[in-house]
Order: structure tokens, then sequence, then C-alpha cells
């Protein structure tokens, strides 16, 4: 485990990045964090976000096919708005553990 600051806020993190304690998630932390990987965060991306942050407090399984059915964006969609690991980067951006789908 490690410490992080994002957005003024000390925030422990994991190994790969990925929150220890989502209820330190903001929208702040998440556009910094988004930033270290080259992206910048949208409204449309937010939505991908709340939805997973709704899922996850849900104990619902996280998959790309699940996001791609929930309406806000397509599989395609969501590949072009967090490229080269679409649930793997929007996991950590949103705050929460890596889903097991993801390598």
């Amino acid at each position: 485990m490690a410490t992080k600051n994002y957005a003024g806020k000390s925030v422990e993190v994991n190994d790969e990045g990925y929150m220890v304690d989502p209820s330190q998630w903001s929208k702040e932390i998440a556009a910094e964090i988004a930033k270290e990987e080259g992206i910048e965060l949208t409204d449309k991306h937010y939505e991908v976000l709340e939805f997973l942050r709704n899922a996850n407090e849900k104990g619902e399984t996280l998959t790309i096919r699940r996001v791609g059915k929930s309406g806000i964006v397509d599989i395609k969609g969501l590949y072009q708005l967090f490229p080269g690991g679409p649930l793997k980067f929007s996991s950590k951006f949103a705050g929460i553990p890596k889903p097991a789908s993801c390598v």
C-alpha cells in the first residue's frame, strides 16, 4: 500500500494504483488519476464512472458488456473513452477495486 496526493488529499492506493477506500473518491481525484494516464475526463466519462461506482456499491459484477448495456455508452464508445483497457482504467478512475475480469 502507498499513499498518493490527489486534489490536495492523501489517498491510500494499492500496488496497482487503485484506491483502497472508495469513499475517498471525488471527481477532482478522478481527474488527476486520469491525467496520469493521459486522459482528460468529460461529462460522458463521469457518467460511466458514476455507473461503475453505483454498480460496485450494489455488489454487481462489472464487465465491459454490462457497461455497454447501461445505455450510457456502447462498447465501442467505452473503448474510445478509455483506450488501452476500458474497464481497467474506468474502474481505477472511479475509485473502485479492479474487476476480476481485468488482467
